[in-house]
């Protein structure tokens, strides 16, 4: 794959590392996928602000945590110094889905409009709450109010159109 494909593919975080386990170089893992293990699918890691491709050799749950080896650190020390660093991949690396179904990184920056055509600003994030999923919507303009939405489809949700935005 040419430079130019990496720079034009979105980037999906889907964790952090969160600390250390032990001193062989192990990191724990805080997992955005549903189910948690689920991050440990997708390869190759992009870790931190310079999005290095990282490859997970091993991981597993231990515990009430996650935990993973990387291919790129073999000691205590590498792993401290990657704790805090966001975890990402390609967008184009999620399966597929249906027609009904959305990544939750589809729906941030689309419009939110009510059924009069009222304009209540763009989906900033997307939050889970133990019921159901909520869209934080920031105002259309940037002096106005931050809306939680409930993500329910048919009462609250008419419509999501992705081409459209």
């Amino acid at each position: 794959m040419n430079p130019e494909d990496i720079e034009n593919r979105k980037i999906v975080p889907v964790g952090h590392i969160s600390g250390v386990h032990g001193i062989a170089g192990w990191v724990k893992i805080h997992s955005l996928t549903e189910p948690r293990e689920a991050i440990f699918k997708y390869q190759p890691w992009l870790v931190g602000d310079h999005l290095e491709s990282v490859q997970v050799e091993q991981g597993k749950r231990h515990g009430k945590h996650l935990i993973a080896m990387l291919d790129n650190v073999k000691d205590r020390d590498q792993a401290e110094n990657l704790v805090n660093r966001q975890i990402a991949i390609y967008r184009d690396q999620l399966p597929e889905l249906t027609e009904k179904e959305f990544y939750w990184t589809d729906l941030v920056g689309l419009a939110v409009q009510l059924e009069d055509g009222t304009n209540l600003g763009t989906i900033r994030y997307m939050l889970a709450t133990g019921a159901h999923d909520v869209m934080v919507v920031q105002g259309a303009l940037r002096s106005e109010r931050e809306r939680l939405i409930p993500f329910v489809p048919g009462p609250y949700v008419k419509s999501v159109d992705l081409d459209e935005g």
